[in-house]
């Protein structure tokens, strides 16, 4: 069986880590159909392109999504990621955003699940007298029971599926009272229909320190969009650093693809060196797998991911070491 799969090296090292994570997924036996797809900061700056309403229709007819990273120094920011991962998300209702860390030691092993479409990403706000003394900007953030719902709903599930059966809930209720509310009364109803998961509530600026000083502590952890923004970063640099971070943009509907990309960004400092380190795309590549139903070569490619962790080479020479022990 072959997947149809949607392939954006972007910028930078994007450029670098997909080829290596699309080797690793030949050597471990799958079949892909991929379609190449140009869009990041250069093609921006070569036409205007940020994405499409034909791209994105097209991309519904494909079974899943593989990004490297985008963005570049000469584009003014937040345009690629409003334009490109923002309506990705949106008009993919890729509401889950699932990023696993696993200690390379094996010291700890959890799961963040970030609500992915709403929160202050949404794009609510706007400007007051914009460019004078008395300027005044706001920016909402947005919650709807249906969203907040479906992303504790989807983190009780994983938990459930694990051996620890334990889900933190990470917010912060004390300050952010109406939309901390919504959270907090729609886990605690969902955690009703979950006798076997037991729960846990921290302040997201604890969490923060529980992520330094005893991440063993966590399981999975289900937070909103900004909140796992900033979580997952730290998450990457307790877990053995970014370059080991993977992540997937889940439609758990399945109404349309999924995309998985590494939590990196484009590192234009080091492009074209061969020296960025494979491994997060690689492991975003087994997460695709894994969501279209292979999950032994997800599985394999994990694997033999651990068994390299600890090793240092270019970029090729870490994705020749992967294939190698498959």
């Amino acid at each position: 069986m072959s997947h149809r799969i949607g392939v954006i090296p972007g910028d930078g090292i994007g450029h670098e880590v997909i080829p290596e994570a699309l080797k690793v997924i030949a050597a471990a036996g799958v079949s892909l159909d991929t379609v190449d797809y140009d869009l990041g900061g250069a093609r921006y700056l070569r036409d205007g392109v940020v994405l499409t309403d034909d791209i994105v229709e097209e991309w519904r007819g494909l079974d899943a999504l593989l990004l490297g990273a985008v963005g570049t120094p000469d584009v003014p920011p937040g345009l690629i990621e409003r334009g490109l991962l923002l309506k990705m998300r949106f008009d993919l209702d890729l509401y889950v955003n699932q990023r696993p860390f696993l200690a390379p030691d094996g010291t700890h092993d959890f799961i963040v699940i970030r609500e992915n479409t709403e929160g202050t990403y949404a794009g609510e706000g706007g400007f007051l007298r914009r460019g004078t003394p008395h300027e005044v900007a706001t920016q909402g953030s947005v919650n709807t029971r249906m969203g907040v719902e479906r992303c504790i709903r989807y983190a009780f599930d994983l938990a459930a599926s694990r051996p620890r059966q334990h889900l933190t809930m990470v917010h912060k209720t004390n300050v952010l009272t109406f939309a901390g509310d919504l959270w907090e009364r729609t886990f605690t109803e969902v955690a009703a229909e979950y006798p076997s998961v037991t729960t846990a509530y921290n302040h997201v600026d604890a969490a923060c320190i529980y992520f330094v000083e005893a991440p063993q502590r966590y399981d999975v952890i289900v937070t909103d969009n900004l909140f796992g923004d900033i979580l997952t970063d730290l998450g990457g640099a307790v877990s053995g650093g970014i370059g080991f971070a993977s992540s997937g943009n889940l439609n758990p509907a399945r109404t349309g693809p999924s995309m998985f990309e590494p939590v990196h960004g484009s590192a234009p400092d080091i492009a074209g060196q061969n020296r960025a380190n494979p491994v997060a795309a690689i492991l975003s590549a087994a997460m695709m797998l894994e969501f279209l139903g292979e999950i032994d070569a997800g599985a394999r490619i994990r694997a033999a991911c651990a068994e390299t962790a600890t090793l240092v080479g270019s970029t090729t020479e870490v994705g020749d070491l992967v294939v190698a022990r498959l």
